[in-house]
Formats: structure tokens, C-alpha cells, sequence
């Protein structure tokens, strides 16, 4: 399967909203306002969430 991209998904995701064992966090760049600088933080497209891998395996 080739890796396609997730409209759903922003930069700073690491999969897509729901993939088992994953979760929502404050997005690094924007510390979770959704703004940097002034306007829409790119990372996390202005949510303030990014979705990263939980556990360690």
C-alpha cells in the first residue's frame, strides 16, 4: 500500500485522527493557541492539536 496523503491530517500529525495508538497533544510549535506570529499555525493548521504516537513500543 503506498503512503498517500490524509487530507485530515496536518504537518505536524503523525497519523491520522483515530489511528490506534495515537492521541491528541498541544501542538509544539504554537504551544496550543492554533496561532503563531500572529496568523494560522502551519503545523497543527490552527487547532492547536497535533496527533502523535502514545506508548513506546
Amino acid at each position: 500500500m503506498a503512503n498517500t496523503p490524509d487530507s485530515s491530517m496536518n504537518p505536524g500529525d503523525q497519523a491520522p485522527p483515530g489511528t490506534p495508538g495515537t492521541g491528541e497533544a498541544p501542538c509544539p510549535d504554537c504551544g496550543g493557541t492554533g496561532r503563531k506570529d500572529g496568523v494560522e499555525c502551519t503545523q497543527c493548521g490552527g487547532t492547536g492539536k497535533v496527533i502523535k504516537a502514545v506508548g513506546g513500543a
